[in-house]
């Protein structure tokens, strides 16, 4: 039987044998993931970050915090379901008494799922799971991560841009983390010409998990008066 990483390089060759079979089992994974979405029956933020962070670290703890606070204030929480600042947002999400979500992705060193989700799934593809993290969201909140964060990070961005989807806000946590990299946008992209000036002005930057909150439901409630959700 084939891997997943095997499928996924398969698909991504020019010519394959077996075009129906894998179409249909992304189909599959895709009208899942929906279901899934269908049963959040409130507005949901998503959060990103990184699955090596440590319980008890400031990430974790910042994480966890947060995210019981977007509990607090009705509502859910989506993550990737995994260990580390996923996993400290899904429990915060518990202990705030909200609804926590998991959207796991099977890899060849098996990441396993948290314990702190009342809707979970683990999909084979990460281009699935990415539609759900956008679909399920009204908001997005990106912790300190790697590679996979940063791609979570600049997709929703460009989403955003393109029009793809609504002005969501995107808040990034630690300032101290996310400021050269904001630097070198500014310095570079932006004096290049290759971002404009209103780019910027998607993200804002804090570390409180408290101004995080209050800056997604901001904008959650200025959608929902104008009708945009």
């Amino acid at each position: 039987m084939s891997s997943n990483n095997e499928v996924d390089r398969r698909l991504l060759r020019r010519t394959h044998e077996t075009l129906i079979t894998d179409v249909s089992l992304i189909a599959s994974e895709f009208l899942a993931g929906f279901q899934d979405v269908q049963r959040i029956d409130r507005p949901a933020v998503t959060i990103f970050g990184s699955a090596r962070v440590k319980e008890g670290s400031a990430t974790y703890e910042a994480a966890r915090v947060t995210a019981r606070l977007f509990a607090e204030a009705g509502l859910a929480v989506v993550t990737g379901g995994g260990p580390g600042t996923m996993e400290a947002a899904n429990r915060g999400a518990k202990e705030g008494g909200g609804l926590s979500i998991g959207f796991n992705i099977m890899l060849p060193h098996e990441q396993g799922l948290n314990p702190f989700c009342d809707i979970s799934r683990t999909f084979k593809h990460f281009y699935v799971r990415k539609v759900m993290f956008v679909k399920a969201a009204e908001g997005f909140v990106i912790f300190p991560g790697g590679f996979g964060t940063m791609d979570e990070l600049y997709e929703s961005l460009t989403l955003i841009q393109t029009g793809k989807i609504g002005s969501f806000p995107v808040v990034l946590f630690d300032s101290d983390y996310w400021g050269e990299m904001l630097d070198w946008v500014r310095e570079e992209m932006l004096a290049d010409g290759l971002v404009s000036p209103g780019d910027l002005e998607l993200l804002h930057v804090t570390d409180e998990p408290q101004e995080a909150v209050q800056r997604i439901v901001e904008m959650i409630d200025a959608r929902a008066a104008e009708g945009s959700i």
